[in-house]
């Protein structure tokens, strides 16, 4: 895939133009998305909605190279999504944690460090770097059952933070925790966020968690998945929870699920 830059900001991260994904399955082609075009500048949390199949994790997954479009082209950093992966452009957080039970939290966030071959030494300064980032100082040799729900998810993230990518993509990670949880761990994400200044691309079906977190909100259709709107949040970067009760915050709200109503209705 051929990656065209003429047109791309020296601002932008990731740069879609014209993607297209379609899926060749038993049962027939599967259309996942359709022709998006989204530009991601350096630092901005941007957050994907939309119905369920709409394509945002399948989006997420072809800035990570595990999936390829069958037409149009993307950029992460001015490289193919392959060649990003190479170059170690960003860090990937699943929906589910996904830490090996038989290794201690220290030792799941130190499995990347050891396959890139970081010396022992940078692998340790790495990992406690990475723990006190996400508030889980002294953690480093419990083991995964040991930990609640959002301390490993917190666990996930600093592995992904491990080896110091720009980038974070997340895929619905707390989309399986409760309410409380979900909000305490919005609060760190955002001041996580703030601390670490990276590009945060961020998958959810949550509206308000979307518009809590994100710079920049993109609304998609059911499939095939288009981007109906894309909606700039102009909240203050430090974001109370009870900033949610704001009018400003309601119109956002507001105009993102008008966004997801005329997605449904998208000719």
């Amino acid at each position: 895939m051929t990656v065209t830059t003429d047109t791309v900001s020296s601002n932008t991260v990731i740069s879609a133009r014209g993607l297209d994904l379609t899926f060749q399955t038993n049962d027939g082609p599967i259309h996942a998305l359709k022709d998006i075009n989204l530009d991601i500048g350096k630092g901005e949390f941007v957050s994907f909605i939309g119905p369920s199949g709409c394509g945002k994790t399948t989006f997420l997954r072809v800035i990570a190279d595990l999936e390829a479009p069958t037409a149009g082209e993307v950029a992460v950093n001015g490289m193919t999504p392959a060649e990003a992966r190479r170059n170690r452009a960003y860090g990937y957080v699943f929906q589910a944690a996904g830490l090996y039970p038989w290794r201690t939290i220290g030792g799941n966030i130190r499995l990347p460090l050891e396959i890139m071959g970081y010396s022992r030494q940078e692998q340790e300064e790495r990992v406690a770097r990475t723990l006190s980032l996400v508030d889980l100082d002294g953690f480093d040799r419990k083991y995964p059952w040991q930990l609640s729900g959002g301390m490993q998810q917190r666990a996930s993230i600093a592995r992904a933070l491990a080896f110091d990518a720009d980038i974070l993509l997340m895929d619905e990670p707390f989309g399986a925790l409760d309410e409380i949880v979900r909000d305490h761990l919005n609060e760190q994400l955002l001041a996580l966020w703030a601390r670490t200044e990276k590009t945060i691309g961020f998958v959810t079906h949550s509206i308000p968690e979307a518009v809590y977190l994100s710079t920049k909100i993109v609304v998609m259709s059911p499939r095939p998945g288009r981007i109906t709107e894309i909606i700039e949040s102009d909240l203050p970067r430090e974001r109370p929870l009870d900033i949610r009760e704001s009018q400003a915050f309601l119109e956002i709200a507001h105009r993102v699920r008008e966004g997801l109503r005329a997605g449904h209705s998208y000719d």
